[in-house]
């Protein structure tokens, strides 16, 4: 079986709980084990996102990772004004910065701000290796993590809705973009502190959410693509 599918992550899911679940129902479809079903990913979504991943199947699809990862990506981004997170995001804990209410104006001209090309620091609790050592095992161990401003793309940022303390917006970004970074300078630029509330995936270069399948569809397979 070779191929790739295109998964709506849950929510609550890693993405590497959706390529094991696939994986062992590639191996129970083919009659081998699942250590040796070769599955795999190109792009890794937060457990508390929900969207597009693109799953890889079969020993040529897998050798792609590296050309189907690199592409641009859309997102529709839900940031809580107000306070920071620990974790930039909804899981960490939570400090209030400031109660003052921007105009929309102001939080369009935020998006505009970062818009272009940008140096972000990625968030403490990312993949991101630190000395060999992934960056978010280290902080969950208390340690004090430095990383590197990097650059990143914002290639269009539009507000799609604003009703305090939430923002709703929608980016088109490129490969290694950290949303929760984003969200983070954005909170910084207003003066109200921010963190990323909701996350979702809706494009990854040629692949759109639209044609995405769920994990537990019972036909799974029949979604499979061989581009």
């Amino acid at each position: 079986m070779q191929g790739i599918l295109l998964i709506d992550k849950p929510k609550g899911w890693t993405s590497f709980d959706v390529v094991n679940y696939v994986r062992k129902l590639v191996a129970a479809e083919q009659g081998t084990k699942p250590k040796n079903t070769k599955a795999g990913h190109t792009g890794t979504l937060d457990p508390l996102a929900t969207g597009l991943l693109i799953l890889v199947i079969g020993k040529e699809y897998t050798r792609k990772v590296p050309l189907l990862s690199k592409v641009d990506k859309v997102y529709e981004v839900v940031m809580k004004l107000g306070e920071t997170s620990t974790t930039a995001d909804d899981e960490g804990e939570k400090t209030a910065v400031s109660d003052t209410i921007p105009t929309p104006e102001a939080v369009v001209g935020a998006l505009e701000a970062f818009t272009g090309h940008i140096m972000q620091v990625p968030p403490a609790f990312s993949a991101m290796k630190v000395n060999g050592k992934r960056a978010y095992l280290l902080a969950r161990e208390g340690k004090e993590v430095v990383l590197e401003p990097r650059p990143a793309t914002i290639y269009s940022s539009e507000l799609t809705s604003y009703n305090y303390p939430y923002v709703q917006f929608t980016c088109k970004v490129s490969s290694g973009t950290y949303i929760r970074s984003l969200v983070v300078d954005l909170g910084e630029h207003l003066g109200t502190g921010a963190y990323m509330s909701d996350l979702r995936r809706t494009e990854v270069g040629q692949f759109k959410l639209a044609d995405a399948t769920e994990v537990k569809d019972p036909h799974l397979f029949d979604h499979l693509i061989t581009p």
